[in-house]
């Protein structure tokens, strides 16, 4: 009987102690999961939109508030299939009509919609679904992240260093140039009347080298970046047929200008 008791007693010692020592490892498995999480870029959220689309607006205001979100990089991408219609977008461009057209094909839609959301080239929805929007944010933390840092120079020029990958890869390096806020009063057109707001307004979109996984440094000059319009960069990694972006960063232009 006493060896019974003894036995029940030790177990539930054992027990106790292994039911620390899980809560030690879980917490510490929290700790480093939000470590990684405060280390990793920016998740990049893509608006497609027109200031000639009755329903872009209220997307447009949502990206305003998902750019003010910490550790997300928010872009609006103003494509211009609308300006048809009487309103031209005058931040719209071909480019970037064509950058959705290449989303339609991952993502497997035989048309191209505005208001669009893309979340890190992994997931899209309607630019106003507050709910998917927020989940495929959160789901885009998880997936592999490739350090990159953009570092002003006293001279003008922008230092760009990626990372190494943790298994080999291939992807574009892309610099986009954009504005924080642009407001329109428009006269013609499905939002004739209406003064709208559109925030992180993209002006230049480009591929300026190719990365393999290993570490990458690039340099962009002082006079290309004057040459430009946009008062802020982003740099992200993404491959040619416009799959999950890889990693980012994005820096103020404004403390780089002269």
């Amino acid at each position: 009987m006493r060896r019974a008791l003894s036995y029940l007693w030790c177990m539930k010692y054992i027990t106790k102690i292994s039911f620390a020592v899980l809560l030690l490892i879980l917490s510490v498995g929290l700790v480093e999961a939000a470590d990684n999480t405060a280390k990793r870029g920016p998740t990049v959220v893509e608006l497609y939109t027109s200031q000639g689309c009755s329903s872009c607006p209220p997307a447009d205001a949502l990206l305003g508030e998902l750019a003010q979100q910490k550790g997300v990089l928010a872009l609006s991408f103003h494509v211009d299939y609308w300006d048809y219609i009487g309103w031209k977008d005058p931040f719209a461009a071909p480019i970037n009509s064509q950058r959705q057209q290449e989303y339609s094909r991952i993502f497997r839609k035989s048309y191209v919609y505005t208001p669009q959301i893309v979340i890190h080239g992994m997931a899209e929805t309607t630019g106003s679904n507050k709910a998917a929007i927020r989940a495929s944010i959160q789901h885009a933390k998880l997936a592999p992240d490739v350090p990159i840092k953009l570092e002003r120079q006293s001279s003008g020029e922008l230092k760009i260093r990626i990372a190494r990958g943790r298994q080999p890869g291939q992807a574009s390096v892309w610099l986009v140039y954009y504005d924080p806020l642009h407001q329109t009063k428009i006269r013609r057109g499905e939002n004739r009347g209406e003064e709208i707001s559109n925030y992180n307004v993209v002006r230049v979109l480009k591929k300026i080298g190719d990365w393999r996984g290993k570490r990458l440094a690039l340099t962009v000059s002082a006079a290309e970046i004057k040459k430009h319009k946009g008062q802020g960069c982003a740099v992200f990694l993404q491959n040619a047929q416009k799959g999950p972006i890889l990693g980012a960063a994005s820096l103020q232009l404004a403390k780089i200008i002269n």
